[in-house]
């Protein structure tokens, strides 16, 4: 090596000389007859300097040699501990992972808490180690799995009761390692641990308790699709789900209690699509559910309890489109509807009860556009409506009762705009109505009942234009008018009954110009009573009052 070392220097060297000597123009060499003493001594001290030079230049060199060689046996021997940790841990995750496989369930709880040993004690930067160990947590729990048996009949004999009790033993003991597994994953969870920002398949999961309370689901993708919560108690109380993908699609909420209080969807994207609620209670109560996007689009409601009680909608989307509600309970009383958008829209309400009662909607949308009402209650008593838009564009009342009792809407846009009134009650009782426009533009009302006795319009707008009345009650009994716009032009009064008995008028215009058909009950009684600033009225109903608008 040293050898090496000197050729290079030495070679080096004469390259720079002979380059010098070529730049200078190749001179001819002219050697003097006689060396003075002077000149030969700084000749010697210059060729002490040269060759102080050349071993420093092959100092440098071998010492250049040495750090490469050393950095390689360095990376060699970390490449040979990489792999002898690697197959310690491959070693240790057969062995634990063959655990799950045995027939005594101690003996598999005690490979479950090996498995998650390894994936903590994972070498650094080894981030697949981890995900492989949650996977093979994830996979136990996917396994076919029934929970506990049927009871033992009244009339069983000796032998039976023995076989349903040796079965029970199984069963418990089952059941015992699959809570385990999500104890240990909801532990690991609850701390900023390696657990997080990994990806966890659930898929088609039979899940019958099991606390993930607190969880932090950030990043990564965590799916439920298809799983069944049958019964007991699954708790994701406080649960953090940020970023990433969150997939409850098609799964079944038959029984039990699933809990989702104070739980915070944030960003990303939360699909509760084609879910079934048939039994038992899911609770969304505090929920927060903020930017990103949180969908249960073709969900069915058809038992059991759903409460959204409380929760907030800030931003982002929520969208139960086509969702069908047929029977059991869904609340979203003082629920706060805050930007973003929420949409209803081709929902079906068909049975049970949703319940919007006192819930605050200021900004933002809230669509129940094209939604059919045939049965149930759904109620917005008390709610109020602030800024924002809330459309029912083309709904179908046709059945139940859909409920605005006492709700306020001090600003923003509420439409019914081509919805049409067959049947059941729409009220809006005691309403104030105190800003913004409501509207019920070329809206028909063949039949049922909209309800608008004692209701306030103060300032704002109510546009009937092009209404089409054929049927049922519109009644605005002691309804009070006072410095709004309230427009019925063009509207067609050929049936059923529209009644203004008691009704004041005090400022405001109102307009029934180019309205047809009979005029509405006590409609100009009302107004002769009262003191709008502008009246409106076709001409056959001019003639009934003796004089024109």
């Amino acid at each position: 090596m040293i050898a090496i070392a000197w050729v290079v220097v030495i070679a080096l060297v004469v390259v720079l000389v002979v380059g010098a000597w070529w730049v200078m123009g190749a001179p001819a060499l002219d050697f003097p007859d006689t060396v003075p003493p002077r000149a030969l001594d700084a000749l010697a001290t210059r060729a002490f300097a040269i060759v102080a030079g050349l071993g420093a230049a092959a100092l440098l060199v071998i010492h250049y040699r040495r750090q490469r060689t050393t950095e390689a046996d360095a990376e060699r021997a970390e490449r040979a501990a990489e792999r002898e940790i690697a197959k310690l841990f491959t070693d240790s995750f057969d062995s634990a992972s063959d655990k799950l496989g045995n027939e005594h369930a101690a003996v598999r709880l005690a490979g479950i808490h090996a498995l998650a040993r390894l994936a903590d004690e994972a070498p650094e930067g080894r981030e697949d180690l981890v995900q492989m160990v949650i996977d093979v947590l994830c996979a136990y729990l996917r396994m076919p799995y029934t929970p506990s048996s049927a009871p033992l009949p009244a009339d069983a004999t000796d032998k039976q009761a023995i076989g349903h009790h040796e079965r029970g033993l199984e069963f418990a003991s089952l059941r015992e390692v699959r809570h385990t597994i999500i104890r240990i994953i909801g532990n690991h969870l609850r701390e900023p641990t390696r657990w997080r920002s990994k990806d966890y398949d659930f898929t088609g999961t039979v899940f019958d308790g099991g606390n993930l309370t607190g969880a932090v689901f950030s990043g990564g993708e965590v799916i439920f699709r298809g799983a069944r919560f049958t019964r007991g108690e699954v708790s994701f109380r406080g649960a953090v789900f940020c970023g990433g993908e969150v997939d409850f699609a098609e799964t079944e909420f038959s029984g039990g209690e699933v809990t989702f209080r104070e739980a915070e969807f944030s960003g990303g994207e939360v699909a509760f699509s084609r879910a079934v609620f048939s039994g038992g209670r899911t609770d969304f109560r505090w929920a927060r559910f903020s930017d990103g996007t949180a969908g249960f689009a073709r969900a069915v409601f058809s038992g059991g309890e759903v409460t959204f009680r409380e929760a907030e909608f800030s931003g982002g989307e929520v969208a139960f489109s086509r969702a069908v509600f047929s029977g059991g309970a869904v609340d979203f009383g003082e629920a706060e509807f805050s930007g973003g958008e929420v949409t209803f829209r081709r929902a079906e309400f068909s049975g049970g009860t949703a319940n919007f009662r006192e819930a605050v909607f200021s900004g933002g949308a809230v669509d129940f556009g094209e939604a059919e009402f045939s049965g149930g209650e759904v109620t917005f008593r008390r709610a109020e409506f602030s800024s924002g838009e809330v459309g029912f564009r083309w709904a179908r009342f046709i059945g139940g009762e859909a409920n605005f009792r006492g709700a306020r809407f001090p600003g923003g846009d509420m439409t019914f705009a081509g919805a049409v009134f067959s049947g059941g009650t729409v009220n809006f009782r005691w309403a104030r109505f105190t800003g913004g426009t409501m509207t019920f533009a070329r809206a028909r009302f063949p039949g049922g009942t909209v309800n608008f006795r004692e209701a306030e319009f103060s300032s704002g707008r109510a546009d009937f234009a092009e209404a089409v009345f054929t049927g049922g009650t519109m009644t605005f009994r002691r309804a009070r008018f006072a410095g709004r716009e309230m427009t019925f032009r063009g509207a067609r009064f050929s049936g059923g009954e529209v009644d203004f008995r008691g009704a004041v008028f005090s400022g405001g215009e109102l307009d029934f110009g180019d309205a047809s058909g009979t005029c509405p009950v006590s409609l100009l009684e009302s107004i002769g009573h009262g003191e709008p600033e502008v009246v409106t009225l076709p001409g056959p109903w001019r003639s009934i009052t003796g004089g024109a608008d």
